[in-house]
């Protein structure tokens, strides 16, 4: 779902359905949140946010010095960054003429069965060194190895080639009933889980190659959010339309009505990759510094945290949805640079290129990292790690 990842993921709104008609007899009552209800589905809100956020900037750190090509990140220039906004617009305007022209129900069918299938296997690559601890030591392990190639003898050439074994069969067939769930009852809970999994992932896998290309498309889609937000209605069209995990949701009936709530609050999956990108960026910059700090890394994260809050709080007091970024960019690029400014570290922020150099001696992950202190220890903890890794592109003349 990478295509989704860079572009049908970007709906970031941030809109909260504050009234349900409920009708008894003849008679229609609205339905009001309680301010309980209001601030556990938004303080719910945040912290599911925060989650990919870290834990991705985290393994964006062992996936920028991995050396097995099929963990290589997707590196985003400048030029793509001065693309993304438009393309995001084509893709959310045409999103918007598909759900007027045609039978919504027909389009969401189609886009879930896709999202599904692909949210299983990005689940089941997250949780997979997980419950690789949890196998016992008899189970038999078989090696398998999906390999497609193009041409003949000498102009052969690799398409795909993939190595995995019983354990992470086991994991996709249990990640899949997750997102059979979702397809069948359109559980809010199966929903975030998929939605979560979805921006751990792009968090992870998409990378900034420097500074002022996260600004170039912080700023890009700035404009972008606030423009399909505050001057046409087909953002908030598409957000409440779209029937596929590209938001979390969090309903605010959940303390009236439980497991079965449905008048949610929601969070769109770019209010969380996009500036959650940028800061895993800060975090490689902090590391490349060698300095034994974060500063950069913990300063966005707090801007993050203060912007989303005041979303939040402007969404709630004015009833209206609220293009998020456009809090949301203003505090991730601009607290980090005044604290650069102040450190007389500006120049080596805004010069630093990203590479597979920042931490040359790393391990692929291998099993998910327990965070028992910091983002510091835990790159220092990484260094000393053997490594052992599973999955490798072997050379194809031996197959």
């Amino acid at each position: 779902m990478a295509d989704v990842q860079q572009g049908q993921s970007l709906v970031p709104d941030l809109n909260a359905t504050l009234n349900e008609t409920v009708t008894e007899g003849n008679v229609t009552a609205k339905f009001v949140a309680t301010p309980q209800g209001t601030a556990l589905a938004y303080g719910s809100l945040v912290f599911m946010a925060l989650l990919p956020i870290f834990f991705g900037a985290l393994r964006s750190v062992i996936c920028a010095s991995s050396k097995n090509a099929t963990d290589m990140p997707e590196t985003i220039t400048s030029r793509d960054a001065a693309k993304f906004p438009i393309i995001a617009s084509c893709t959310l305007f045409g999103l918007y003429v598909f759900f007027k022209i045609f039978t919504q129900r027909y389009v969401n069918l189609l886009l879930n069965k896709y999202s599904c299938l692909l949210g299983g296997l990005i689940l089941s690559h997250l949780v997979s060194p997980v419950m690789n601890t949890f196998f016992p030591v008899t189970f038999s392990i078989k090696q398998y190895q999906l390999l497609f190639t193009q041409g003949s003898g000498d102009n052969k050439e690799e398409i795909l080639n993939y190595e995995f074994d019983s354990r992470d069969i086991v994991c996709l067939a249990l990640s899949s009933v997750v997102g059979v769930w979702y397809l069948l009852k359109k559980h809010w809970i199966a929903n975030n889980i998929l939605g979560l999994a979805f921006a751990l992932n792009g968090v992870e896998m998409l990378h900034l190659n420097n500074v002022p290309t996260g600004c170039i498309l912080l700023g890009g889609l700035f404009v972008y959010d606030v423009f399909w937000v505050f001057g046409t209605n087909v953002m908030v069209t598409v957000a409440k339309s779209f029937e596929a995990p590209i938001k979390l949701v969090f309903p605010q009936d959940l303390l009236e009505k439980g497991l079965e709530a449905n008048n949610f609050a929601m969070l769109g999956l770019g209010d969380i990759v996009i500036p959650g990108i940028f800061i895993a960026l800060l975090l490689r910059f902090d590391i490349s510094l060698k300095k034994n700090t974060r500063t950069y890394f913990y300063t966005s994260f707090l801007a993050y945290i203060f912007g989303l809050g005041f979303t939040i709080f402007v969404m709630h007091t004015y009833k209206h949805a609220q293009p998020a970024l456009l809090y949301l960019v203003p505090s991730c690029i601009g607290l980090p640079v005044f604290v650069a400014k102040l450190k007389g570290e500006l120049t080596d922020m805004f010069s630093y290129e990203s590479s597979a150099e920042i931490l040359p001696h790393t391990p692929r992950l291998t099993h998910f990292p327990t965070i028992s202190g910091s983002p510091a220890s835990l790159a220092d903890s990484m260094q000393h790690k053997p490594s052992s890794p599973r999955r490798r592109r072997p050379n194809p003349s031996v197959m």
